[in-house]
């Protein structure tokens, strides 16, 4: 049986991706398709807004093959078209829709390679919870900030679009 709290990040990636895939199809549509707002940054210092999409679409991706026993795989962080993005979206959704791990996984220690020599050993539960999720969310609210930067007409709506189902009205 699949976990409960596997399902919940499962569930929680998907939507997320839904609303970058809203905030590139707003930009898209901003730049009227001209492509070169995807190598818009912050700073000169900061990874242009193509790369972010690559990393956030990396946690979500790497939870995927963390959940099947594969290795983690990043994707190429150099994204200058609008259909490598949107790919990198589309084809990490659809990786997302096979995970099926059990409770067991989120005891197992994952290592992680971090570069230059250092990694970090965490439990399942804290990968998740410590490492992809804090990530996912830096590297797209970056792309957010890239694009209120640029002029795109985006607001807290856009980014919180996964709420807009929930949403009531009090009857006078």
């Amino acid at each position: 049986m699949q976990s409960q709290a596997i399902n919940l990040i499962q569930t929680l990636f998907q939507s997320r991706l839904a609303t970058l895939e809203h905030l590139l199809k707003s930009a898209q549509s901003h730049f009227c398709d001209d492509e070169s707002f995807l190598q818009k940054r912050i700073a000169a210092d900061m990874l242009p807004f193509g790369t972010q999409i690559a990393f956030t679409c990396n946690q979500p991706r790497n939870f995927a093959l963390w959940c099947d026993g594969k290795p983690a795989n990043n994707l190429n962080p150099d994204v200058t078209s609008l259909a490598q993005a949107n790919g990198h979206i589309a084809n990490t959704r659809d990786l997302l829709r096979g995970v099926n791990a059990e409770d067991v996984k989120l005891a197992e220690v994952t290592r992680i390679e971090l570069g230059q020599g250092l990694y970090l050993e965490l439990s399942g539960n804290a990968y998740l919870n410590e490492f992809l999720i804090p990530n996912f969310y830096f590297h797209m609210v970056t792309a957010y900030d890239i694009l209120r930067m640029a002029g795109v007409p985006i607001g807290k709506r856009d980014y919180m679009m996964h709420l807009v189902p929930s949403i009531k009205r009090n009857e006078a």
